[in-house]
């Protein structure tokens, strides 16, 4: 079972998993909030392996029921909240989705699986916002203490102690990951480079936080999808995995990169987009700098980034141009209508 495989990151591991794995029955389990697209999945909802439950991971009469119905052996487990700024105006919504959906999981395979552990598992994927705020200089490492700053990041953290709790106290095999920023494909365009894409094409504003000073580690999606596959699969029971794309930028420079290439795709003049640049007020709690240190994923399971990161800002303005339906159908909302036409008639 994959928990959030309709958003972002999980519909890039459900189409790996999918198509690498043929025998195992890939079960997408998602709530389809706004976030969740199955729109993203069209390319592999009718294979032979995958099928798509709509559930909310906090009702637990519902997530027994399709442990009872499909006798799972691994879980991984996406599903989130996971925008700072929804975090600030709903907190709650936060706590409910990442920490009770998580116990309400934990203690389902809890359930169904203490009479016999062999060959199971419970992937958990976070964020290495939860490690708080870095300086100039350091990186954060497996070992680098908790000090969420957001209640997105305070939520994620609290999921992340309950999960080595389940481990430490019940035995369940858990594993864990840690990761920088995504971009790629099938990113909701509230996030930055997808919202940044979509109002350079439109030629409106680009917000910028502060002076655009924030430092963030980015790492394309595929990259990312293909970590979750090897931790699941070879990563050592009761650890955690840091999963970066040693490859930090300011959001100005980012910001400025991505009006260069579009200037370019779009063929304006060099210059055109970053007009369009405009700075607002500063996010409460905004963490200056983060960064993550992935070698031990390297070093003990071989996994490296594939992209440059000029190369996968390329693929990924290239999608976002050659797909314009998709987004139009996600800043309309009309996506959230392709579950009734797709699947409620079945």
């Amino acid at each position: 079972m994959v928990t959030g495989g309709a958003g972002f990151i999980g519909s890039h591991v459900i189409r790996l998993f999918v198509n690498k794995y043929p025998a195992y029955l890939i079960v997408n389990l998602d709530a389809l909030t706004y976030a969740g697209n199955l729109e993203n999945l069209k390319d592999i909802q009718d294979a032979p392996n995958y099928k798509f439950e709509k559930a909310d991971i906090t009702d637990e009469k519902a997530i027994d029921g399709l442990f009872e119905q499909y006798k799972f052996d691994g879980v991984i487990h996406l599903a989130a909240e996971s925008h700072v700024d929804r975090s600030i105006m709903d907190p709650l919504a936060f706590v409910k989705t990442n920490v009770l959906g998580t116990a309400t999981l934990l203690n389902a395979a809890r359930k169904f699986w203490r009479n016999n552990l062999e060959g199971k598992r419970f992937y958990h994927v976070s964020t290495d916002e939860v490690y708080g705020s870095l300086g100039a200089e350091g990186f954060f490492t497996e070992e680098t203490p908790y000090d969420p700053r957001s209640p997105y990041s305070a939520s994620k953290a609290s999921s992340d102690h309950f999960v080595m709790a389940y481990y430490h106290t019940y035995g369940l095999p858990v594993v864990m990951s840690n990761c920088s920023n995504n971009y790629g494909s099938h990113h909701f365009p509230e996030k930055l480079i997808p919202l940044m894409i979509n109002n350079i094409k439109n030629s409106k504003p680009l917000p910028v936080y502060g002076k655009g000073e924030n430092v963030r580690d980015w790492l394309f999606v595929e990259d990312h999808a293909r970590a979750i596959d090897v931790i699941f699969h070879e990563g050592k029971t009761g650890d955690k995995y840091n999963v970066g794309g040693f490859n930090e930028w300011t959001n100005i420079d980012l910001v400025h990169l991505l009006c260069k290439i579009m200037d370019k795709k779009l063929g304006r003049a060099e210059g055109t987009s970053a007009g369009l640049i405009t700075y607002v007020k500063d996010r409460p709690g905004h963490d200056l700098r983060y960064a993550i240190d992935a070698t031990r994923l390297n070093k003990e399971l071989g996994w490296k980034p594939s992209l440059q990161f000029e190369e996968g800002l390329e693929k990924t303005v290239d999608w976002y141009l050659q797909n314009e339906d998709w987004v139009k159908h996600v800043t309309s909302g009309d996506y959230q209508n392709y579950y009734t036409d797709q699947y409620a008639k079945r």
